[in-house]
């Protein structure tokens, strides 16, 4: 294909669209339907769009070292209700108001597994442009120590086990491991293995 019928990008500013007044439409315990008028900055394009305003979210990747050399992430499964399915993941949640996303993650990790670990932050990206308006935070959890058991949600049951890296990073977006989320969190994790390579090397 001629790659001459393809225009350059233009400035992304250009393509920012004014926005009115927000107007909640519906509110749940995890998320706000907002309506928002937006028109293109030529105003030739106009409409009123639906928006979902939800708090950012948090994944974490823990990782350690078994007695035999291999790297492992701790996992967890859980029944998920969007789907009506049982999904393996990373642990993960909710940004509370006026909370950092570290201290989220920090959180999250002891709630969910009786782990505290050192945390890095991996990168940050938008769940879904389309629609919704928060951030999803990945991090790297490494120096893993056990400190208490879960303190789990009134009706949150989350098995906790160990997977091989190499397994996960297999298998992930398949079957079991059928969740998006974590199709990212793999991402932002094989891109930092590939300047911290024991994260994937067996010893």
């Amino acid at each position: 294909m001629d790659k001459g019928i393809f225009k350059s990008p233009r400035d992304p500013k250009e393509l920012l669209w004014v926005s009115g007044e927000k107007k909640k439409e519906f509110h749940t315990p995890i998320f706000d339907v907002v309506s928002v008028p937006r028109h293109s900055q030529d105003g030739r394009k106009k409409g009123n769009f639906v928006q979902l305003d939800t708090t950012d979210w948090i994944v974490v990747i823990p990782w350690f070292v078994d007695e035999d050399g291999v790297p492992r992430f701790i996992m967890e499964q859980q029944y998920r209700h969007g789907t009506d399915s049982v999904t393996w993941e990373f642990p993960g949640g909710l940004v509370d108001e006026g909370e950092e996303s570290m201290h989220a993650a920090e959180r999250e990790l002891l709630e969910e597994t009786g782990l505290k670990g050192k945390l890095t932050l991996l990168g940050n990206v938008s769940p879904n442009a389309a629609f919704m308006s928060n951030r999803q935070n990945f991090y790297l959890a490494e120096d893993l120590v056990k400190v208490s058991g879960q303190d789990l949600d009134e009706n949150e049951e989350i098995d906790v086990f160990t997977v091989p890296v190499e397994e996960a990073l297999a298998d992930m977006g398949t079957g079991i491991y059928d969740n998006g989320t974590m199709m990212m969190a793999i991402a932002y994790f094989m891109r930092y293995a590939e300047s911290h390579p024991y994260l994937r090397k067996r010893k």
